[in-house]
């Protein structure tokens, strides 16, 4: 019996779908139905499906934006809230608006202040020892990965401890005085030599010398393009209760070197980040827009892969939205750390959902998810606003569906028009 002769005699045969439970997304092309998605509903419940993080990807102008958005604004009926801690163009504020959330816009002359080294508050099931050594691992993680993406090159052995020191010395000094440690703090540190040689047991300008490049890099971050920004205390207050929170950082545009707008996005997502750290917070979608951005940056990817790691015992979803695959691949060789990284938070994202990519991505498309031959070519010819979704291997079309008053709101297109 051909698949022809099969189609005709069992032609009401089709894929079962995820379910009638969760966030209406669109019609499922291929079932003719209506498709819908909520990753914790899923969870546990698929097989393969192992955390709720999604990646999204799609050329400008195919509807992935709208698609981003309108997923967080209809979450937001089902008990979710929603965060964007890195909005580079400002197209998050009148969906938080609209939600009755807010949004905090942070550039040059602008009032908003963010403490990047701001500390969490400690959840009950943690006891105060472990908790004040897993804010140190944080702020750490987040002073090297600033570091590394300023200089450009790993840290050297003795940068390492230079920091190590700086940041014990700042928390140290900052408790004493009852006050939050700041980023300014750390650069005044790093740029005290005897100092630091004195705390670290060495002879009088061993480690100060060592870290001179770091200081300097350290400094750019409350002296340079990003003054103003995250060298203070925070001015913003996090409401938990908010449907939705989004820090706009349009005003430091985005156009040739984006590294001052790639450090803003990083110290707002760390910030954010460290406000959401409590697990009985309720479940929460964070949405990483623009994170190409980021694939560029090692040390930021390290970040950013260990924040997910995280996130699953806190209740919380990822949303990493991209333009193409290939973008994946900017971070570095085959066989890097960047790579590597890269391509681990791409396997730590069951749902991926692909909107139309051109011709010549079509490869890297398929290599990096393992895309079927026919799953190429849908891909290549897929309608605005349609996109395949891969849920744990499982295959779905689906056409999103927008209501007018969304498409008003938030479609970027319609606004060119």
């Amino acid at each position: 019996m051909t698949t022809a002769v099969a189609a005709g005699a069992y032609p009401f045969l089709a894929e079962g779908g995820l379910g009638a439970e969760g966030i209406y997304i669109g019609r499922d092309v291929h079932a003719e139905a209506s498709f819908v998605f909520d990753p914790f509903a899923l969870y546990g419940k698929v097989e393969g499906f192992t955390n709720p993080n999604l990646l999204l990807a799609g050329v400008i102008g195919q509807g992935k934006s709208a698609l981003a958005k309108s997923f967080a604004l209809r979450s937001v009926a089902f008990g979710y809230r929603v965060y964007v801690p890195c909005d580079p163009k400002g197209e998050w504020t009148p969906v938080a608006e609209a939600l009755g959330g807010r949004s905090v816009a942070l550039g040059p002359g602008l009032p908003g202040r963010l403490n990047p080294l701001d500390a969490a508050p400690r959840p009950e099931s943690v006891a105060e020892a472990d908790w004040v050594g897993e804010i140190r691992k944080r702020r750490l993680l987040l002073l090297g990965s600033l570091a590394r993406t300023i200089l450009g090159r790993d840290l050297m052995p003795m940068e390492h401890t230079a920091l190590d020191i700086a940041l014990d010395a700042v928390v140290t000094r900052a408790a004493d005085t009852h006050r939050t440690p700041l980023l300014g703090d750390v650069a005044a540190a790093l740029n005290n030599p005897h100092e630091l040689d004195e705390a670290a047991g060495m002879m009088s300008g061993q480690l100060g010398d060592a870290a001179r490049d770091l200081a300097h890099a350290m400094r750019r971050l409350v002296h340079g393009d990003l003054a103003g920004m995250f060298d203070a205390p925070s001015t913003v207050s996090f409401d938990p209760n908010a449907p939705m929170l989004t820090i706009d950082l349009s005003r430091l545009g985005g156009s040739g070197d984006d590294t001052a707008l790639v450090l803003a996005m990083t110290c707002a997502s760390a910030w954010m980040e460290s406000a959401l750290s409590d697990p009985s917070g309720g479940r929460r979608w964070i949405v990483y827009d623009e994170a190409w951005r980021l694939m560029r940056h090692v040390g930021l990817l390290q970040r950013m892969q260990a924040q997910w790691k995280l996130s699953r015992g806190l209740g919380i979803a990822n949303l990493m939205v991209i333009h193409r695959l290939s973008d994946l691949l900017t971070a570095g060789d085959a066989g890097s750390q960047g790579r590597a990284l890269a391509e681990g938070l791409l396997a730590d994202c069951s749902t991926r959902i692909i909107y139309r990519q051109e011709t010549d991505q079509l490869h890297a498309a398929a290599s990096l998810l393992g895309l079927t031959s026919v799953e190429m070519d849908a891909i290549a010819h897929l309608n605005r606003g349609r996109g395949l979704w891969k849920v744990a291997g499982r295959s779905f079309i689906v056409q999103h569906l927008l209501h007018s008053h969304e498409l008003a709101l938030f479609d970027t297109d319609a606004r060119m028009h």
